[in-house]
């Protein structure tokens, strides 16, 4: 009995101890703690820049909002290549009707005994082209009209320059492997700058345009079709080849894609917060949101900066950090999925 009462009474005092901890935490007047950090407080832009810096940051967004002409086209232009490359060397000789306008040539070269494979993408971009013309918004499929064009040019000059008419590898898992990589690639870099590389993307315009299917439904119906022809016309080892390469070519396009766009949100708390809004809007020519907030320990009032940058301008915000407090606070985190001001166009 008397241990009972003695673990109740310890258990008591417990209670007391937490509850009195807890009220010393809620009892924290954030107002009336010193500061925990130097440095003045929030200011504003405009104070940092003079006229022309403020001209020249606003200038500086506007690149960032919009890709340009000259980026689209190079872009463009890299991304085609890559697949002209991937369509000479490894996805035509090896017969890997993996979908789009490249597979549905390979699919119409077998069918039509003595058509090379440059000469039926011709064809089936001829057709793609007028489809866009008719069925769809001409200014929507401008870019991949004008795409369409160039990967088949692009593939008849590369097929001139290096003849190939075996597998180079002579494995067809290596051939799906490259064909795959290479495609993804180019493709993830034209859709990162706002273009495309043609083909069936004009078809799934027009499905999507002309009847209730969803885009996502559409892109399947498109290149399900291709496929199921290819497991036709060439055995089941090599449709499977050709289902596995359409699936593994989605999952690689979005995973480069997102490392295309990631963008790191910075969040920091320093000693000299007046200092990295000015490297901010000056040197990176970023804003940043600016919040009060105390420790929950301490109690004391702090400024928390939080900024969106890309991971080069993070890397010199950390720089930067590191020159001017080694101790400061500073986290990351990844994100693919910006809109607004100053990072993809609305």
């Amino acid at each position: 009995m008397l241990k009972r009462i003695r673990r109740t009474r310890s258990a008591g005092a417990r209670m007391r101890t937490a509850d009195e901890e807890e009220l010393s935490r809620v009892h924290v007047d954030p107002d009336s703690a010193p500061p925990a950090y130097e440095g003045s407080a929030v200011i504003q832009a405009a104070d940092l820049q003079t006229p022309e810096e403020a001209r020249e940051s606003e200038r500086a967004i506007s690149r960032r909002d919009a890709p340009g002409t000259l980026r689209l086209v190079v872009a463009l232009n890299v991304g085609v290549i890559l697949c002209a490359l991937a369509y000479v060397l490894f996805q035509g000789p090896s017969s890997l009707a993996i979908g789009g306008a490249s597979g549905l040539s390979i699919v119409l070269s077998s069918a039509v005994p003595g058509l090379p494979n440059d000469v039926a993408l011709w064809i089936v971009n001829a057709v793609l082209v007028v489809v866009g013309l008719v069925f769809v918004e001409r200014r929507a499929v401008v870019w991949s009209v004008v795409a369409s064009v160039a990967l088949s040019a692009y593939v008849s000059l590369i097929q001139w320059l290096i003849p190939v008419t075996a597998s180079l590898t002579g494995d067809l898992w290596l051939d799906l492997c490259c064909t795959v990589l290479l495609v993804a690639l180019g493709n993830a870099i034209a859709y990162n700058a706002g273009a495309s590389t043609g083909g069936m993307e004009i078809v799934v315009m027009a499905l999507a345009r002309h009847t209730s299917l969803p885009v996502g439904h559409a892109v399947t119906v498109a290149n399900g079709g291709i496929v199921c022809a290819g497991v036709v016309l060439y055995g089941p080892r090599v449709g499977l080849y050709c289902v596995l390469g359409l699936l593994v070519q989605t999952v690689v396009v979005n995973g480069v894609l997102n490392d295309l766009k990631q963008h790191k949100v910075c969040t920091v708390i320093c000693r000299w917060p007046a200092r990295v809004e000015e490297f901010l809007v000056r040197e990176l020519s970023r804003t940043a949101t600016i919040t009060r907030g105390y420790g929950a320990y301490s109690g004391r009032e702090v400024s928390v900066i939080m900024t969106v940058l890309t991971r080069a301008e993070a890397t010199r915000l950390e720089k930067y950090l590191r020159e001017i407090d080694p101790d400061a606070f500073v986290t990351y985190v990844n994100t693919s999925q910006i809109t607004g001001h100053g990072f993809r166009w609305v």
